[in-house]
């Protein structure tokens, strides 16, 4: 016999209870504790549900996808543009800054103002945030705007999420992701080479101004499409009343200032005051987030017990390293291509596409993986450990000068990022209570977003520092303009084209070397991803 909903002796739902909330999740089994039986959900109500599902999130999906990898193929160009390419980690890292302070607050709010409401918020705030950055006339007006779009791109990512596990049995989970990861994957892999495009073509302010009307057909086919139960009628100061603004406040202030000292420090030189006291203050914020999100908020975004619960933060572990390795090789191909090969930033998008195409397809075999052996801790280790395994070819191939080598370092972080990140949100929905499920899942984007802004971060500093030191002590000498010339080529690649050929050639191989400095640290990142990933819970999902 079905147990009573949460709110309800009857079971009746809101919409900020799961959708079918007289379903439990699926039935598993612990290995440690033995079975734990439930009743099976009836199978055709979620696939019903999913018909009107699917279209409408997966269009705001799509938007969000092709915009993360329309800006990494162009954001070369951006800086070219706007006289400021050694400050472009900023166009990613602005947009993950908020994506990493939201996504964890939208699983409390969709379960405060409802999953609707949050939903159409979000595709309302990333348009307009898409807007301003076509319109922007500077590096700073652009990171703003890439800021708003964050706030908004985070309550798609974990919005979406949370509906699925709303309307999809646990054991059926990884096939719905898989789904969904199809759409995000078509995404990406048209965003590569359409920013480049658009970027070679007509300008790259286009990348972001067609995001626009994208943005208000995804809202639309929501306002249509997707019927839920009506949310509570509190009255909306005390809705407020319930989120966490000091946790996201230090949150904010924790990440901003390490972005900025890793930034100042990498210009600036280490030695200046700007990256010592900004390094100095972030673990400081990072702290007082802790005592915020474990002892102070009422109605924590981030709850200790859900953080720092043994099984869960395995799996948050190697979606933060995991994530942060991915992002930095993604954020350094590119300029590596335009930088070193000459290459357009068509061509470049182009090179990424078989990384992109390999993220959904390994999304998808994890989630058939798990439907079909309904195990998930050796597919994870072997995932991250394939992550891992890539930055062998990858720098192999960028100090050889082989572009198919990086291309097949991209695939196999891809291929092992894609499933590992598909089978660790299984595990957490495993081992999270029924009740906890919305806010452990958007833990998982606060993790995934905030390694996502420090292997952005981390990765450019080192290649920056590198840079800017190895041109300025290889042009140093001879005419005196050594200095200026570092300056110009990092402001700007087109500049690389008016020097005389053997000085254009010393700063290709500059970047070159910067490249494969960054690679340190994104290779300490996939490590740690690995050694964590032998701490997730093993769950045996029963049909």
């Amino acid at each position: 016999m079905p147990r009573p909903g949460r709110h309800g002796a009857k079971g009746s739902t809101t919409e900020t209870s799961p959708l079918l909330s007289d379903r439990p999740r699926d039935s598993y089994t612990d290995d440690n504790h033995g079975p734990t039986s439930s009743p099976t959900p009836k199978s055709d109500e979620p696939k019903a549900n999913m018909r009107l599902l699917l279209p409408a999130v997966g269009a705001g999906m799509f938007m969000v996808a092709l915009d993360q990898l329309l800006v990494v193929t162009s954001y070369a160009k951006i800086g070219n543009d706007l006289k400021a390419l050694k400050n472009t980690s900023w166009i990613a890292t602005s947009y993950f800054l908020t994506l990493t302070i939201f996504q964890p607050l939208y699983g409390r709010l969709s379960d405060i103002f409802g999953r609707k409401e949050c939903l159409l918020f979000a595709y309302a705030v990333f348009g307009l945030g898409c807007l301003g950055c076509g319109l922007s006339q500077d590096i700073v007006q652009l990171c703003i705007w890439r800021a708003v779009s964050g706030i908004g791109g985070g309550g798609v990512n974990a919005v979406v999420s949370i509906l699925l596990s709303d309307l999809v049995p646990l054991r059926e989970r990884g096939v719905y992701q898989g789904y969904i990861n199809v759409i995000w994957g078509t995404g990406t892999s048209l965003g590569a080479p359409l920013g480049g495009f658009l970027a070679d073509t007509i300008g790259w302010r286009w990348s972001f101004i067609c995001q626009a009307p994208l943005s208000l057909v995804a809202l639309l086919m929501v306002c249509f499409l997707i019927r839920l139960p009506k949310t509570s009628h509190a009255h909306w100061l005390t809705k407020l009343g319930r989120i966490d603004v000091l946790g996201a406040a230090t949150l904010a202030l924790a990440v901003v200032t390490l972005l900025v000292g890793l930034d100042a420090g990498s210009n600036l030189g280490w030695s200046h005051r700007a990256p010592l006291v900004a390094l100095s203050l972030s673990p400081v914020f990072f702290a007082l987030f802790v005592l915020v999100e474990t002892r102070v908020a009422k109605y924590p975004f981030a709850p200790g017990h859900i953080i720092f619960s043994p099984a869960l933060f395995a799996c948050y572990l190697t979606n933060f390293f995991g994530m942060a390795g991915q992002m930095a090789t993604f954020f350094l191909s590119p300029l590596y291509f335009q930088a070193v090969e000459g290459r357009t930033a068509a061509e470049s998008g182009t090179l990424m596409m078989p990384a992109t195409l390999a993220i959904v397809a390994s999304s998808v075999g994890g989630g058939w993986i798990i439907k079909r052996y309904g195990r998930l801790y050796w597919p994870t280790v072997l995932s991250f450990a394939l992550e891992l395994s890539s930055v062998v070819p990858f720098a192999l191939s960028v100090w050889l000068g082989s572009t198919v080598g990086l291309c097949v370092g991209l695939v196999l972080a891809a291929l092992g990022i894609g499933c590992g990140i598909t089978t660790t949100l299984i595990g957490l929905l495993a081992n999270a209570a029924p009740e906890d499920s919305a806010v452990a899942i958007a833990c998982s984007y606060l993790f995934r977003s905030l390694g996502s802004s420090m292997g952005v971060g981390i990765s450019s500093a080192v290649q920056q520092q590198l840079i800017r030191s190895q041109l300025e002590a290889r042009l140093g000498g001879g005419d005196g303009n050594g200095s200026e010339i570092a300056e110009r080529v990092r402001e700007s690649l087109d500049y690389i084209n008016e020097l005389p050929r053997d000085v254009a050639d010393l700063v290709r191989s500059v970047y070159r070397l910067g490249t494969l400095g960054a690679v340190v640290p994104t290779t300490l990142l996939l490590t740690a991803a690995f050694l964590a990933s032998f701490w997730v819970k093993e769950k045996v999902l029963e049909k």
